[in-house]
This record gives structure tokens, sequence and C-alpha cells, in this order.
């Protein structure tokens, strides 16, 4: 197993990691940014204000896209045990 291959295999190993984390990560920054605005705009300071909005958006993300990233995932990682000959020899 050459450099590049260890190089193209941890490639593809972060795409995947940040299209899965941007999936979930996104739409909370979105919705923690709107609740800051509403926060500096009233002078409300409340800490769960704006965390139960993100854990909300988080939850209802991850219950919609769940099934495309558990997909994403098993194809990953079903390609990466196909190419271990490869990889090896």
């Amino acid at each position: 197993m050459g450099p590049e291959a260890v190089i193209d295999v941890g490639r593809h190993a972060l795409e995947v990691i940040l299209l899965l984390l941007g999936v979930i990560l996104v739409p909370a920054l979105g919705v923690g940014l709107i609740i800051s605005m509403f926060q500096a705009a009233t002078q409300i300071n409340e800490m769960t204000l704006s965390f139960v909005p993100k854990l909300l958006v988080t939850i209802s993300v991850l219950i919609a896209a769940g099934p495309w990233m558990l997909r994403l995932l098993t194809e990953y990682t079903q390609r990466l045990f196909d190419a271990i000959p490869f990889l090896i020899g």
C-alpha cells in the first residue's frame, strides 16, 4: 500500500465526514444565527432560548436525512472493503 493509496482513502473518508457533518451542522448554525439576532434585537440573554431550537432542528434533520446518511456511510464502507485486495497488493 503506497502513500498515494493512503492519501486517497483518507481524502475520501474526509469527504464523507464533511458531507455528513455539513448536513447536520449547517441547519443548526442557521437557527443559531437567527436566534442570536433575535436575542440581540430584544436583549434577551437566555441560554436555553438558543439551545432548544438548535436541538429540535438537529433532531429533525437527523430524522429526515438519517436514511440517506446511513446509506452514504454504508456505501463508503462497502467500497472500502471491496478495495482492500487492491490496496494490499
